[in-house]
């Protein structure tokens, strides 16, 4: 890979006089708790999508100096094929990792107010713990389980041919 040319990279950010930055970034990793069910509709052009609301811990000292959690509620948007499996798979109270893009979004009220909000659209959700909610993995209510089955084919036992199990003259 050749040198990078700064000078040119500075005269490619120079617009009108004033610095330009290079590129803004928007993105989101959050690890939380579903605080109710997902929520599946389609739009009128039969895509699918699903809405969720996830609790995001931050843990803080209060004023006599003990820790204490103080919850963060996100809404999440969920598009297309993955939006369905969230709708199956995911439930209230289940921890979900949410990797996305911040969107906001105004609109104006039944009462004529202007209302506006942020929320996360999802790139990408990994189901985290287990489907039936049971504690494991040191009681953290994170499981090491996954979805999908796993194939365990390459350790089946296989006995060599002309060995029997249960042969005793084995020298060791």
């Amino acid at each position: 890979m050749g040198a990078l040319d700064w000078a040119a990279v500075e005269d490619e950010r120079q617009e009108g006089g004033q610095r330009v930055a290079a590129s803004n970034i928007n993105r989101v990793v959050l690890t939380g708790n579903l605080t109710r069910d997902p929520e599946l509709r389609s739009t009128g052009g039969g895509t699918s999508v699903c809405k969720l609301r996830i609790a995001v811990n931050t843990r803080r000292k209060d004023a006599s100096g003990n820790w204490e959690d103080k919850p963060n509620y996100f809404d999440v948007t969920v598009w297309g094929a993955q939006g369905e499996n969230c709708s199956t798979y995911l439930s209230k109270g289940r921890p979900v990792a949410i990797d996305g893009r911040l969107e906001w979004r105004e609109w104006q009220a039944q009462d004529g107010t202007k209302r506006q909000s942020v929320e996360i659209i999802a790139d990408s959700v990994q189901f985290l713990g287990s489907r039936d909610g049971a504690a494991a993995g040191g009681g953290n209510g994170f499981a090491a389980q996954s979805d999908v089955p796993a194939d365990t084919s390459d350790f089946e036992s296989t006995e060599p041919a002309g060995i029997a199990a249960g042969d005793d003259d084995i020298p060791f």
